[in-house]
């Protein structure tokens, strides 16, 4: 059995977290020794790191102050196989693993567009696409969650898209209990009940999610509530109040387990203007639930299968959103087909990709976890 080291920032509460917990949680049944390997000790999931993982704390609040830290661990442990996750940190990993000497092989994986993410900002993109064309190509794998997404790291590092693999998140499968009074209480007697998830910043686009759902309550006894934290919380609330919806929408906060949300909801709704993959898509699918998404890039519309699974919305456009949502919440829609396709994003498919990636290269997982990999080499064409 092999070492693997898995890098990540944090452990806060979003999607690339708590699909690294996933992953090394499935690496430890495979008899694997794992160590988690992060920048610093903070986040809502600490608590979660599944028993005997063990957790290394480089204390470095700042990515420039984990190089030295992050040499001095892996000539100590010398790891076999070294997993990183979400740039910038990929590209600090990647040097510190020339930097130790240390034989093993160096896997670099992001969760999300990298182009839409850091495109606004001039002087950062410049630095994306300088670093991932000098480094990425140098790793052994390289890895992106979603076809879409890969396709754009391909845009930016100038290498062959066969050169990057795609293997899309693993959502484990939730604990499906039987409704009860408290679920129902947490709707309040609505007859409509639509929930979004997801962290309160620009990327998901609660305000548009807020307005579609302005236009549904005048003519529908409805209730949204929104699951997750973030920074334009006091924003959202100001537009919801002004808006006269302060019984009708409900900003949840943080919940670390969503699963009687998910159970007592009938729809589910993501209004984001991009992603990479958009786990709770998966999550919703696995409760059996409809779902309504905009059509943004990159992972809806592969998870849903080009809208087979769920409906698809413009980006952006909250009257478009707001019919969809009704004509889906009107359409019947056979829950045990939703957790049939939710089966498709299972850990054990993840991490069979993940290790023969990490392991031996092949990439040899089957449709829809993974594309076989290939060489990196420079595109000429790009």
């Amino acid at each position: 059995m092999a070492k693997i080291a898995f890098l990540i920032p944090n452990l806060a509460g979003g999607g690339a977290e708590r699909v690294a917990l996933t992953l090394v949680e499935a690496f430890l049944k495979r008899g694997h020794d794992v160590d988690l390997v992060i920048m610093e000790r903070r986040g809502e999931l600490v608590e979660q790191v599944p028993p005997g993982v063990r957790l290394i704390n480089l204390n470095g609040p700042r990515i420039r102050g984990v190089l030295r830290p992050l040499i001095r661990y892996l000539r100590q442990e010398r790891p076999n196989a070294f997993q990183i996750s979400l740039w910038p940190l990929t590209i600090v990993g990647s040097v510190a693993a020339r930097l130790s000497r240390v034989p093993m092989r160096v896997v670099v994986s992001d969760h999300i567009s990298l182009s839409r993410q850091f495109g606004a900002d001039k002087v950062r993109f410049a630095l994306l696409k300088l670093t991932t064309r000098f480094f990425y190509p140098l790793a052994d794998a390289r890895i992106c969650v979603s076809h879409g997404s890969a396709r754009d790291l391909a845009r930016l590092s100038g290498m062959r898209e066969r050169a990057i693999t795609t293997i899309y998140n693993p959502v484990p499968t939730p604990r499906l209990g039987k409704l009860g009074r408290e679920q129902e209480q947490l709707w309040g007697g609505a007859e409509a009940r639509f929930l979004s998830v997801g962290t309160l910043k620009d990327q998901k686009n609660h305000a548009l999610l807020i307005d579609s759902f302005a236009t549904i309550a005048k003519t529908m006894d409805a209730k949204l509530i929104i699951i997750g934290d973030g920074p334009l919380r006091t924003e959202l609330q100001r537009r919801i109040d002004d808006l006269g919806l302060g019984r009708r929408i409900e900003l949840a906060g943080y919940v670390g387990d969503p699963s009687p949300y998910y159970a007592s909801a009938n729809l589910f709704v993501l209004s984001s203007d991009y992603e990479g993959f958009a786990l709770v898509l998966v999550e919703a699918l696995h409760h059996g639930l409809k779902v309504v998404s905009t059509d943004c890039p990159d992972g809806p519309a592969e998870i849903l299968a080009g809208g087979k699974f769920g409906r698809l919305a413009a980006v952006g456009n909250a009257a478009e959103l707001a019919e969809a949502m009704i004509a889906e919440f009107n359409d019947r829609r056979d829950p045990e087909k939703q957790r049939g396709r939710a089966a498709d994003f299972s850990p054990e498919r993840a991490a069979d990709a993940y290790l023969a990636a990490l392991l031996d290269g092949r990439g040899n997982c089957h449709e829809p976890v993974a594309e076989a990999q290939a060489e990196a080499a420079p595109n000429p064409g790009e």
